[in-house]
């Protein structure tokens, strides 16, 4: 079965088979022939060969009812270990007939979702993942199902999506305050992080002329006062965040506690620089330079 983000279901790959009500059905049909033939019954002949009908219809129709729907995979966000995965899956039908009772679920969960799909048109099914730890996680297979019209056959299709999802490392509970200061090497220099009493040091009134980026939005946004940080003072107050800060032997649990350094850094609105080994992220904020910390934490 190839990857891919997008699937048409054709002949090729849907798949039939009776489900236990079906073979119920098929067993009590025998029943009835066999009395008919025994009883020279003509009604029962009438009824089984009825029923007998009824069920290759409903198998022509429960195969055509998923035969040619596209599926595709829609967007999906980075999660954090522990949380579960959702993504969307746009379901599109371009024939003239109405899709029925179709239901779609990560293989081996049991937790279908069912819709409906008009004709000539789109309908959308979300489903959820629990990935298992933190790093880059291929989708799992999906599933997609149907039984209608009868629930004597059940018609269903495998699918896998070549698209990934990342996992950040889950954040410490209840983390330490963030580090006080850390020790550049590599310029010999010692910069001292912020003190966290509320706000950053240097801060000044607004200036016309102030970069957007040095503006404390967040304060504005609860007194209505605009406050700017100081652009030298800045540069040395680079928050430097290091496994060694961490004071934790065990690799995920610092992983984990310099995810919740790197969250909380992020929330007061401080310039933090990464350190992973032999990567090093250099200090800056905003929610770009937060999704690249992540990412680092997600893949270190």
């Amino acid at each position: 079965m190839p990857m891919a983000d997008s699937v048409t279901l054709t002949q090729r790959n849907v798949y039939i088979l009776p489900t236990r009500a079906g073979l119920l059905l098929g067993i009590t049909l025998l029943v009835l022939l066999v009395a008919s033939i025994n009883y020279q019954l003509n009604l029962g002949y009438l009824l089984t060969f009825l029923l007998a009908g009824c069920a290759l219809v409903a198998m022509h129709v429960s195969h055509g009812n998923l035969r040619g729907i596209t599926m595709t995979l829609g967007a999906h966000n980075p999660v954090f270990a522990g949380d579960k995965a959702l993504f969307g899956i746009k379901v599109l039908n371009t024939r003239q007939r109405m899709r029925y009772a179709l239901a779609m679920a990560v293989t081996d969960t049991g937790q279908w979702v069912h819709t409906d799909v008009p004709p000539k048109a789109s309908a959308s099914v979300h489903l959820a993942w629990q990935p298992t730890a933190r790093g880059l996680h291929r989708l799992p297979t999906l599933s997609a199902q149907t039984l209608f019209p009868l629930g004597t056959f059940r018609v269903w299709t495998l699918w896998r999506p070549a698209a990934q999802v990342l996992v950040y490392p889950q954040p410490e509970a209840k983390p330490p305050p963030l580090p006080d200061g850390t020790s550049d090497a590599d310029h010999g220099t010692t910069r001292t992080a912020p003190r966290h009493h509320g706000e950053p040091d240097s801060l000044r009134p607004y200036r016309r002329g102030d970069p957007l980026k040095n503006i404390l939005w967040k304060k504005a946004a609860k007194t209505g006062e605009l406050v700017s940080r100081d652009s030298v003072a800045a540069q040395q107050h680079d928050l430097w965040l290091d496994r060694a800060l961490t004071d934790l032997n065990h690799p995920e649990q610092q992983l984990s506690r310099l995810c919740a350094w790197v969250l909380r850094a992020d929330q007061l609105g401080l310039r933090y620089g990464l350190r992973l080994g032999n990567q090093e992220i250099k200090p800056d904020d905003g929610p770009a330079h937060l999704q690249r910390c992540l990412r680092a934490l997600a893949l270190a």
